[in-house]
């Protein structure tokens, strides 16, 4: 390895959003030619959503294939694969399964507070709580340095971490412990002032949105529930379209952005006018997007050459990663 690699990836639920831009899709673009990079397009992991279309999975991940692509991920330089075609994943997934105690599975943040948002009560899979060991498979089966990804991923690459040391004192260096790598906005809030930008809430704003799309979400967008005529003083801290304005204005909007904001906070502009700004701000970040996205999509078999080839990339260097832990706990023992 002359590089060292980054792994990161999306489960394909649905095209991605503006959340996922700021939260990962941001690095990849900016580390692409500085590390060798893997993106997992994770089709199994979609199966822990509940009441998922199963005929839906190929369509989305090729989906989600486009938006990757259309950011400015160049094929040339990053290997996209599927996840359900590399099975020495499952295999390594199951031998760190036996090193996981369920006490500390169930322990999982990120796993508990899921449980919560989408109350799921007692009814969730097996697969659901090892979402985790097998995040760690698709991980360290490149052996990644490297995880690209948004903050409410933070305790499950924690896990991989966990899982990456203990195998090390099996073999000292069998696995780098992966570090993860931030987005620039921590969480961006959803259009409804959802804490969170989320597919199964419907409050997004996907990168492949149309401009009307955008308008029309924009428009709807929560703002100051206080503010009843658009003349009193507003708060901007927690208003999501000062979110979205501060995320995706750049520098050049910096002073446009503080002059909206002290007006706001003074009721001498309206939400209607700040709302026009952010969709100029949208519009101008979102245009090159859709046209690569264009680009793209006229090409099938492109899309169907990139799978591929990434998936035989990732694959050869699952099975040597396979291989590395059998032989380092004795279980090569018999070879056909």
């Amino acid at each position: 390895m002359t590089k060292k690699r980054i792994l990161t990836g999306d489960t394909p639920t649905g095209k991605l959003h503006l959340g996922h831009y700021v939260g990962t899709l941001e690095n990849r673009v900016k580390l692409q030619d500085e590390y060798e990079t893997f993106i997992i397009l994770a089709d199994t992991h979609a199966l822990t959503t509940l009441n998922l279309d199963y005929s839906s999975i190929a369509g989305n991940t090729r989906e989600v294939l486009l938006d990757n692509l259309s950011v400015g991920l160049d094929p040339g330089k990053v290997s996209f694969f599927v996840e359900s075609q590399v099975p020495e994943i499952y295999e390594l997934a199951a031998i760190f399964s036996m090193y996981v105690g369920f006490n500390r599975a169930m322990r999982n943040p990120t796993i508990k507070d899921e449980i919560k948002m989408k109350n799921l009560g007692d009814q969730y899979s097996l697969g659901f709580i090892n979402y985790p060991i097998y995040q760690a498979a698709d991980i360290l089966c490149v052996r990644a340095d490297l995880v690209p990804v948004g903050r409410d991923q933070e305790a499950h690459l924690e896990q991989t971490r966990e899982i990456a040391k203990t195998f090390n004192t099996i073999k000292s260096g069998l696995f780098p412990e992966p570090e993860a790598l931030f987005g620039r906005v921590a969480k961006l809030v959803g259009t409804d002032g959802s804490p969170k930008m989320s597919k199964s809430l419907g409050n997004t704003i996907y990168l492949s949105d149309s401009s009307e799309e955008v308008k029309k979400k924009v428009t709807g967008m929560y703002t100051d529930p206080n503010r009843i005529h658009g003349d009193e003083p507003g708060n901007v801290e927690n208003n999501p379209v000062f979110a979205y304005l501060r995320a995706f204005g750049g520098e050049k909007n910096e002073e446009r952005i503080k002059n909206y904001e002290d007006r706001y906070r003074k009721g001498t502009v309206k939400d209607s006018e700040v709302k026009e700004f952010l969709i100029e701000v949208l519009e101008e970040f979102l245009v090159p997007i859709r046209e690569k996205r264009k680009e793209f999509e006229a090409q099938p078999e492109l899309i169907d050459k990139i799978l591929k080839e990434g998936t035989a990339k990732a694959r050869e260097e699952a099975q040597k990663t396979l291989e590395a832990v059998k032989k380092a706990m004795k279980m090569d023992y018999f070879k056909k």
